[in-house]
C-alpha cells in the first residue's frame, strides 16, 4: 500500500446534474437497524417484567390433607363448602389448618384438596348436609381467569409469528424480495473509504489515458455538457486474464471519487427464474440514487454471450432474461445521470452485438500485455513494501520476465517474499528472485528418484536443447538447464529472449523447431534409440510448424493463405467449435508442409549436434556432475570443449 497516495474520501464529491444529493459534509443517512431491534427487545422484557405479576396472579396455594382429616374438619364444623370432580375434591376451612402438623415443612392454608377413596362413602354426603357444609358444582376458583389462561396459551405463537412477519416485512422493504433473492449482491465501495487511484496501476498507460476522459467527467460534469457532449455510458475493457481490468475500474472510481458497485455477471443468474433480471433492476436501481456512480461487471461474457447460441432454451433461458433486462436498463438511463458502466472480459467475441452497439458499450479499451518498460514499473508498485538487496534491479528483472503480466508479476514478488522469510534475509535479494522465476515459470522441483541410466539420458536430452540454442544466432539465450525434476518434467531448459517480440521472422520460428527437437536428437546420436522424454517437445514443435502453414502463409505448397485464422480477440487462445472450412486435398497438402518443416528441422539438428559431439559430452557430464548450470557456466563448458577438439559447425 502506498502511505502516500491521496484518499477518495478526501477530495469534494460532485453532484449529479439531476440527482439531488447530501450536502458537502453532511454525515450519511442512518437506517433502521443496528441497536434499535436490540432496544426494542429491551423495552419489551422490563415491560413483561413489571406487568406480569399484575395481569397473571399466582394461583392460591392449597394444602393438601388426607380424606380422614378432611372429614374429621367436617365432623368440627370447620369446613365452609366443597366443590367435587371426580375423586378430587377441593374446599374451603372456616381456619386454617397445617399439614402435615406439627412439623416445620407442614404448610398452612384455609384452602384445602383431598382424593375421595375408591369405595363409596355412603355417610359423607348425609354428614356434610348435618353441619351445613355448601356443596358447589363447580372449583371454588381455578387458579386464574380464563382469558388469562387464553393469552398465555396463545402468546409465545403470537409472538414468534409477529417477529417473523416482521423480519419478513423489513427484509422485502429493503431487499425488494423475499429475504433478497431479487436484490443485487453487488460490493459497494464508498467514497468516504481510502481506494485504488491511478498511482496504483502501472504498465497499462495507454488504457489509463482513455479512462482519464471518464474520471474527468465525472469531476466536472457541465464542462462537457455545456457543448452538448456526452460520455458514453458503457465501457468494456478487453484483454487477457491478470492484465489488470479489475484493478484499472477501481482505479477511475477512486480517482472520480463516487461510489463504486461491483459484482461477477455470474452473480446476476440462480436457479430460480427472473432473479437475473431482478437483480439487475435493484443494481441499476442503487445506482442512480448514488449517482454519480460507477458500476463494474466482471466477466461479462458470463451472461452476455450471443442469444440463442448458448444451448439455452431460446427467450424462456435464465441468462437471456438477464441480458434482455440488461440492455433494457441500459437504454433507460441517459449519460446525464452520471451512472457508467465498466465492464471486463476476456472474450469480447463471444459477446452479443447488442451489447457492443452505440448507446450501450460503446467504448472498448484494451488492455495489452505490459511491455518492458512497464513491466518495470510493475514492479515497482508492487516492491513498494518489499525491503530489496543491493543486488536487485527491477529493470533486469523486467527483462527476464518477457509476456508476464500484472498478477504474475505480483506472484513472482510475493514468492520471493516467501523464499526470503524462510531463509529468515532481512532482505529480498536476486537470488530469491531467480528462484521464484525458476518456481513459476519451470515449476517447483520434486525430489524423486531417477536411475542412473534416465538420468544420464536426461542429461543428454537438455545437454542437446542448451547446445542448440546457444549455437544457432537466431536463438533466444540459454538462461539456465537443469536436470533437476520440476512439475512434469524431469528437466528444463530455460531461453530467456533479450526482449519483447511483437514480430516473428520465418528463420526465428525454424531456429526455435530445431531446438525443440535437439533434445531427442541427441538422445538419437548417443543411444540411438527414443524415449517418451520428447512428449512436451513434439507438441510445441507440431503446433508451431501448422500455424506456420495455416496462419501465416510460410509453407510454398499452401502459399499466402489463411486456412485457421484465429479470433484476435480471442484473449484464452480457445476456439469453440470451430469448423473446418477447406477441402480434403488442402488437408493433406497442410500435413505433407508440417512433416517437411519438421523433418528438415530434425535433419539440422542432428548434423550440428554430430558436428559438436564433444561439446555435447561435456555439458551433459557437468549437468550430471552439477544438475544446474547458468549461462555463463554453460558458456565456458562449450568453449573448452571446442577449444579441445575444434569442429566447424555446419
Amino acid at each position: 500500500m502506498d502511505p502516500h497516495r491521496d484518499s477518495a474520501a478526501e477530495r469534494p464529491r460532485p453532484p449529479g446534474p439531476e440527482s439531488p444529493r447530501r450536502p458537502n459534509g453532511a454525515p450519511p443517512e442512518r437506517r433502521w437497524g443496528g441497536w434499535r431491534p436490540w432496544l426494542i427487545l429491551a423495552v419489551f422484557v422490563l415491560m413483561n417484567a413489571l406487568l406480569a405479576p399484575i395481569l397473571v396472579p399466582e394461583p392460591i396455594e392449597r394444602v393438601t390433607v388426607p380424606y380422614t382429616l378432611f372429614k374429621e374438619q367436617i365432623q368440627a364444623g370447620n369446613v365452609i363448602e366443597i366443590t367435587s370432580r371426580g375423586d378430587a375434591v377441593q374446599g374451603a376451612f372456616r381456619t386454617a389448618v397445617t399439614w402435615p402438623a406439627p412439623t416445620d415443612k407442614g404448610v398452612t392454608s384455609t384452602r384445602f384438596e383431598t382424593r375421595a377413596p375408591a369405595f363409596d362413602d355412603q355417610g359423607l354426603m348425609p354428614l356434610l348436609e348435618s353441619k351445613g357444609v355448601i356443596v358447589n358444582a363447580r372449583p371454588l376458583d381455578e387458579g386464574r381467569a380464563w382469558w388469562i389462561s387464553l393469552l398465555i396459551s396463545i402468546a409465545p405463537a403470537v409472538l414468534i409469528f409477529g417477529l417473523l412477519f416482521w423480519m419478513s416485512s423489513r427484509v422485502s422493504q429493503a431487499q425488494s424480495g423475499a429475504f433478497g433473492l431479487g436484490r443485487s449482491r453487488a460490493k459497494r465501495y464508498s467514497e468516504e473509504r481510502p481506494g485504488v487511484t491511478f498511482a496504483d496501476v502501472a504498465g497499462i498507460d495507454e488504457a489509463e489515458a482513455e479512462l482519464e476522459e471518464i474520471v474527468d467527467f465525472l469531476k466536472n460534469p457541465a464542462k462537457y455538457q455545456r457543448l452538448g457532449g456526452t460520455i458514453p455510458k458503457g465501457v468494456l475493457l478487453v484483454g487477457a486474464p491478470g492484465t489488470g481490468k479489475t484493478l484499472l475500474a477501481r482505479a477511475v472510481a477512486g480517482e472520480a471519487g463516487v461510489p463504486f458497485f461491483s459484482l461477477s455477471a455470474s452473480e446476476f443468474v440462480e436457479m430460480i427464474v427472473g432473479v437475473g433480471a431482478s437483480r439487475v433492476r435493484d443494481l441499476f436501481a442503487q445506482a442512480k440514487k448514488e449517482a454519480p456512480a460507477i458500476v463494474f461487471v466482471d466477466e461479462l461474457d458470463a451472461i452476455g454471450r450471443s442469444r440463442g447460441v448458448s444451448g439455452g432454451f431460446g427467450g424462456h433461458d435464465e441468462r437471456e432474461q438477464t441480458l434482455n433486462q440488461l440492455l433494457v436498463e441500459m437504454d433507460g438511463f441517459n449519460s446525464r445521470e452520471a451512472v457508467i458502466i465498466l465492464a471486463a472480459t476476456n472474450r469480447p467475441d463471444v459477446l452479443d452485438p447488442a451489447l457492443l452497439r452505440p448507446g450501450r458499450f460503446d467504448r472498448r479499451v484494451t488492455v495489452q500485455r505490459p511491455d518492458r518498460i512497464g513491466r518495470e514499473k510493475i514492479l515497482e508498485v508492487h516492491t513498494r513494501g518489499v525491503p530489496l538487496g543491493p543486488d536487485v534491479r527491477l529493470a533486469d528483472l523486467a527483462q527476464a520476465t518477457p509476456g508476464l503480466v500484472g498478477a504474475e508479476l505480483r506472484n513472482l514478488v510475493n514468492e520471493a517474499a516467501l523464499l526470503a522469510a524462510r531463509k529468515d534475509k532481512d532482505a529480498v535479494g536476486r537470488q530469491d528472485f531467480s528462484e521464484a522465476m525458476e518456481k513459476i515459470i519451470l515449476g517447483a522441483a520434486r525430489h524423486i528418484a531417477i536411475s542412473a541410466e534416465d538420468r544420464r539420458r536426461v542429461a543428454f536430452h537438455e545437454a542437446g536443447h542448451a547446445l542448440i540454442g546457444l549455437l544457432m544466432p537466431d536463438a533466444d539465450p540459454v538462461h539456465k538447464v537443469s536436470i533437476v525434476p520440476r512439475g512434469q518434467a524431469l528437466g528444463v531448459t530455460y531461453q530467456m529472449p533479450i526482449d519483447d517480440r511483437h514480430n516473428y521472422p520465418r528463420d526465428y520460428l525454424l531456429t526455435r523447431i530445431t531446438g525443440a527437437l535437439g533434445g531427442r536428437a541427441a538422445e538419437q546420436i548417443v543411444f540411438n534409440d527414443m524415449t517418451t522424454g520428447a512428449e512436451n517437445d513434439l507438441q510445441q514443435v507440431t503446433a508451431l510448424a501448422r500455424q506456420m502453414v495455416t496462419r501465416w502463409g510460410m509453407s510454398d505448397e499452401i502459399g499466402l493463405l489463411s486456412l485457421d485464422p484465429v479470433s484476435p480477440d480471442n484473449y484464452l487462445g480457445v476456439e469453440y467449435g470451430r469448423p473446418r472450412w477447406y477441402s480434403e486435398a488442402t488437408a493433406q497438402k497442410v500435413d505433407r508442409s508440417v512433416r517437411r518443416i519438421v523433418d528438415e528441422s530434425y535433419l539440422r539438428a542432428v548434423e550440428m549436434l554430430r558436428a559438436e559431439r564433444p561439446a555435447l559430452e561435456s555439458l551433459a557430464q557437468a549437468l550430471l556432475a552439477r544438475e544446474s548450470l547458468e549461462e555463463e557456466e554453460i558458456r565456458h563448458v562449450v568453449d573448452s570443449a571446442r577449444v579441445a577438439v575444434p569442429h566447424p559447425v555446419t
